[in-house]
């Protein structure tokens, strides 16, 4: 990487199971790259409770860890399989508001391109996740909230084949690759 080469930071979020690890993973590979895990399924695997506001604001740190130190290890852009924006609305969701921590940090923290997964993948059942019938009220709420954010994205749809070539596609164009 050349100086003053900064690490481009692509966020792959939406509502559960929707097919974000395995992107990441991809993507990773396809730019040989790393790429930065969802904390908070290692963090929930092992909660012996449902989640409490505190365990929000811990995978909100940890996650934020976990990229900042992973960022050293990228080559020119840093996959990230989700971001704390997703304790935000998780937070709203569960709790009726979010901690003031996350909420200040929300701007500090931008990514370059935000690749939204779409529903159209099928549910597939995991002791982690929660709500198979509200997939398509948080892709509502995820474009609310990168809207917001006046987040640059796109919506990454079909089989897994599909998004990710849709996925590579929207990359490139965005880093200037043909």
């Amino acid at each position: 990487m050349e100086i003053g080469e900064q690490i481009k930071k692509i966020a792959i979020v939406g509502p559960e199971s929707t097919g974000k690890s395995t992107i990441s993973q991809q993507l990773a590979d396809h730019y040989n790259t790393v790429w930065v895990p969802e904390y908070a399924r290692e963090y929930c695997s092992k909660l012996k409770e449902p989640c409490s506001w505190q365990d929000e604001i811990n995978m909100f740190n940890g996650q934020l860890e976990l990229e900042s130190r992973l960022i050293k290890k990228a080559n020119k852009i840093l996959i990230c399989d989700t971001t704390f924006l997703t304790v935000k609305i998780w937070c709203d969701f569960s709790f009726g508001k979010s901690p003031d921590e996350v909420l200040e940090e929300l701007p500090r923290h931008p990514y370059d391109l935000y690749l939204l997964m779409d529903t159209d993948l099928p549910w597939e059942d995991d002791p982690l996740r929660d709500f198979p019938h509200l997939r398509e009220y948080f892709m509502d709420i995820w474009h609310k909230e990168l809207h917001a954010l006046n987040a640059r994205y796109a919506v990454i749809q079909g089989d897994n084949t599909t998004r990710f070539n849709n996925a590579v596609s929207f990359v490139n164009k965005y880093l200037n690759i043909i």
